[in-house]
């Protein structure tokens, strides 16, 4: 076996692999052997078809197979160990192998290979990156302090409606003459929210009444002939009742209010670790603390965006190979054309990443097994406190994170995670951070007219 590799040019090479009839004969008659014992051919038993016909029928497509199996080892081999910086997949050179016997006792094979341009990236203090700073608000803290407290609220049964209560009663469809219509709607233990009506005059009947008291008024007109809204109070379906005009009694029964639960030590040792918060004031700290680290992420995704023009613009347009890169791409697309626009996406997709794995091996970055777990114990934080959930036990995180860490995809996605949550702090680290306070609004509308440019 003879293995070389010519350079075509700085990003493209020629690897020449040249087999002998040793290098395959042992395969290829195990092959055979293992072939013989599952082959069905009438006139002869399982197992039982003479070699010499096992040959005969498919000794080529065997040995066609034990030579690709060998050639794909052995490249791939040499790749590693010669560490040539590849990119895609090596592609036959059908034009130098075209014409090739496989009965031959020599062959030889010939593949393009795309190398990964050399280049230099330099980052330091003269490079002045933008950081956007995602602002707190009050009215943000307010929103979450009402979030918690209303978990730990309940309702109540006052005498008299006011605004956001329930009620809750007896629903009876009236005729013209304001008698019940017979054969007409009754609902029972019907509920409504009447500051949700739509139409004030509707909603204002219900100022100040009672348990007890009967409210006439109009669903149609209530809900402006919605016909889903009065199909969901009149527990009908939305065919039963649409052109439905009738004026209804509503005979309160019950009047529910939701109060919100006390600032209590109770409630703060809920949300945040036992003890650590004794006060409404601390409490109101720790949260905007909470919501000020959950938007760290995105103002980190912001500065590798905005590093990414940068150094992409600092290395410049690098040389490849666009002959086999185009191909590969088109084999990856099952033989379809490769329009131009696809491949300069590809290209510019490819030429992040080049940079981002010259920068990892500068910086010396590596992933172990715990930085997977962290991020896995990160990302499942971040999901609890979407609901508000602060205060999760580790031994609940660690049954989540032993659930994510068995699936394959999940990991890899980790491991990306965790690559670039330890590259975008080192290059915070080495360049000129121009901090920026900025509203959400304003920042997620960076997102939205770079996505119109």
């Amino acid at each position: 076996m003879n293995i070389s590799l010519e350079n075509v040019s700085n990003v493209q090479a020629l690897l020449t692999i040249t087999l002998q009839k040793e290098d395959w004969a042992e395969n290829v008659e195990k092959a055979i052997k293992d072939y013989r014992k599952k082959v069905s051919m009438p006139g002869f038993r399982p197992g039982m078809v003479p070699v010499q016909l096992i040959k005969k029928m498919y000794g080529k497509m065997i040995k066609a197979e034990e030579v690709n199996k060998i050639l794909q080892d052995k490249i791939f081999s040499y790749i590693k160990e010669n560490k040539i910086d590849i990119l895609g997949e090596p592609l036959p050179n059908d034009s130098k192998d075209a014409g090739q016997d496989i009965e031959s006792d020599t062959l030889s094979f010939n593949f393009d290979i795309a190398i990964a341009p050399k280049f230099e990236v330099e980052v330091s203090a003269k490079d002045k990156v933008d950081y956007y700073n995602i602002e707190v608000t009050k009215e943000m803290v307010d929103a979450q302090v009402k979030s918690y407290a209303g978990r730990n609220g309940k309702y109540i049964e006052p005498e008299t409606y006011a605004d956001n209560d329930m009620v809750k009663g007896t629903l009876t469809e009236l005729a013209a003459d304001g008698s019940a219509l017979e054969n007409g709607i009754v609902v029972s233990g019907a509920v409504l929210l009447p500051s949700y009506l739509k139409n004030e005059d509707q909603k204002a009947l219900f100022a100040n009444v009672k348990k007890g008291d009967v409210v006439k008024f109009n669903p149609s007109v209530a809900y402006q002939d919605n016909a889903v809204e009065m199909a969901s109070l009149l527990s009908k379906k939305k065919e039963e009742i649409e052109g439905n005009k009738s004026d209804f009694n509503f005979a309160i029964e019950e009047i529910k209010r939701f109060v919100e639960g006390e600032l209590n030590q109770e409630l703060f040792d809920q949300v945040f670790e036992k003890g650590t918060v004794k006060s409404e004031e601390e409490f109101r700290a720790a949260i905007e603390k909470s919501i000020a680290e959950t938007y760290v992420p995105d103002s980190d995704y912001k500065f590798l965006l905005d590093m990414k023009d940068i150094l992409t613009k600092k290395v410049g347009k690098l040389e490849f190979a666009d002959d086999i890169l185009k191909r590969v791409l088109a084999e990856n697309k099952e033989g379809k054309e490769v329009s131009q626009e696809e491949y300069d996406k590809s290209i510019e997709q490819l030429t992040w990443h080049l940079i981002q794995e010259n920068l990892i091996a500068k910086n010396d970055i590596k992933i172990e097994n715990a930085d997977v777990e962290a991020q896995a114990k990160e990302a499942t934080r971040a999901q609890f406190a979407q609901y508000g959930m602060l205060n999760v036990p580790d031994d609940l995180l660690d049954n989540y994170v032993k659930e994510m860490m068995k699936k394959r995809e999940t990991v890899d996605n980790l491991v990306h995670r965790a690559i670039e949550v330890k590259l975008t702090q080192a290059l915070k680290g080495q360049v000129t951070l121009k901090e920026k306070k900025v509203s959400v609004a304003d920042f997620n509308k960076m997102f939205q007219d770079a996505s119109q440019e």
